[in-house]
């Protein structure tokens, strides 16, 4: 071949020939692919860019599906609590229901106190507690907060843990002032008071031993007085049937309580099971949020199975629940503010990211992308080019056969 020789003109017009067809391979493979850049060898800068923007546009997609799996972890715990508080508001309901039963003791504890003074020489009376054999007297009620010192004599003064009293009035006032949950009244007997506990049944005990309770009760003793034998409530055997039902509907209540906390989980992460939570938000790992897990089963949030016969007995023991149901609920409102505060937080980043990997993946697009329009009107022109080369390589061959004409 390398013995054939060209003319210039033809020489020329091949040149051109193929540099067309060069530009045209290189639009159709734009066309082809939808890229302009599609090798380093096309533009490097342009390649090395895009692919460092679809690199990273990739991995934020990848944390994603972490995300994802976060806001529905947050997602089960939020609906988890919004149980919870139902349950919680049921327990509740049937404490109420106890504060609504009849009461649980027929009589209340009660216990006397007879006078043994001799100062008094009159008839003891409710206007006047001093005029017989009570008089002088110093009665002594000891609860778990307290000592109270109460003197039988002819004023009435009071001070801190002690009180002087004339008239039964003035005895109860000073009683239910100092958080001593009796009620006296004058007895049929002579120089004698009876201290009725003011509660419903016997969440309030009456002792008689010098020693303050340590819980409900009230201790009574006396000098120059005799403190006779305590009477225990007497329990009413038909509401106690019905408290001791209640009290196996609440304890069916606080077992699911705990069940539904354990159930709260989402692909094995349980929030209100002392798990926590970690996402991660950008490819390097320096954008992140920790959320802390929390015991939700009935005992963290305070919460305890009753006994039959020795809770939900009369209304303070039903309050006593109700105050823990309250601040139970409480708890559940305030954990379920935080885990909103915090869906929110993902939820916010989630649609961040998703906005960012468009503008990522736009921005390489930008560099790579063939504008196709451009294209298709480049692979025209190349076309009609080529179709005009090979008319002009055919022309310039026409000298050369004209020698051809004349040898022959």
């Amino acid at each position: 071949m390398s013995g054939i020789v060209l003319s210039a003109s033809v020489r020329q017009n091949l040149l051109a020939l193929q540099s067309t067809a060069d530009l045209l391979a290189s639009t159709q493979n734009a066309l082809a692919t939808g890229k302009k850049v599609n090798s380093a060898l096309d533009n490097p800068t342009n390649f090395f860019t895009a692919q460092s923007l679809d690199n990273r546009a990739s991995d934020i997609g990848n944390l994603l599906d972490s995300i994802g799996n976060g806001v529905q972890v947050l997602q089960a715990a939020n609906t988890g609590i919004t149980s919870l508080q139902k349950l919680v508001d049921s327990a509740k309901s049937i404490a109420n229901q106890v504060l609504q039963s009849s009461v649980g003791y027929s009589s209340k504890a009660n216990v006397s106190v007879t006078g043994t003074g001799t100062t008094g020489t009159g008839t003891t009376v409710a206007s006047n507690l001093n005029a017989g054999k009570l008089g002088g007297s110093v009665l002594t009620f000891k609860t778990s907060s307290g000592t109270l010192a109460v003197t039988i004599g002819s004023t009435f003064t009071t001070a801190s843990g002690t009180a002087t009293v004339n008239t039964l009035d003035q005895l109860n006032s000073v009683l239910a002032s100092n958080g001593v949950a009796l009620i006296a009244s004058l007895s049929s007997t002579a120089d004698t008071l009876t201290f009725t506990s003011t509660n419903d049944a016997a969440a309030q005990t009456i002792s008689s031993t010098g020693t303050a309770p340590t819980g409900e009760g009230v201790d009574i003793t006396a000098t120059t007085a005799t403190v006779g034998t305590v009477n225990a409530a007497v329990a009413d055997p038909t509401s106690q049937t019905t408290r001791a039902n209640l009290v196996s509907q609440y304890n069916t209540v606080i077992q699911q309580i705990t069940t539904t906390a354990q159930d709260s989980s989402f692909n094995g992460v349980n929030l209100l099971n002392g798990d926590n939570l970690k996402l991660t938000f950008n490819e390097t790992g320096k954008s992140s949020l920790n959320i802390s897990g929390v015991t939700f089963n009935a005992t963290g949030l305070g919460l305890s199975t009753l006994a039959a016969g020795t809770d939900f007995l009369d209304s303070t023991s039903a309050n006593s629940i109700l105050s823990k149901l309250s601040n139970a609920a409480n708890t559940l409102r305030s954990e379920a503010s935080s885990l909103g505060s915090n869906l929110s937080v993902v939820q916010i980043r989630q649609d961040f990211n998703k906005t960012l990997i468009d503008v990522l993946q736009t921005g390489s697009s930008n560099l790579t992308l063939a504008d196709t329009n451009e294209e298709a009107a480049n692979s025209q022109a190349l076309s009609t080019r080529q179709s005009i080369a090979v008319s002009a390589l055919s022309l310039a061959n026409q000298s050369q056969q004209s020698v051809l004409q004349l040898l022959r």
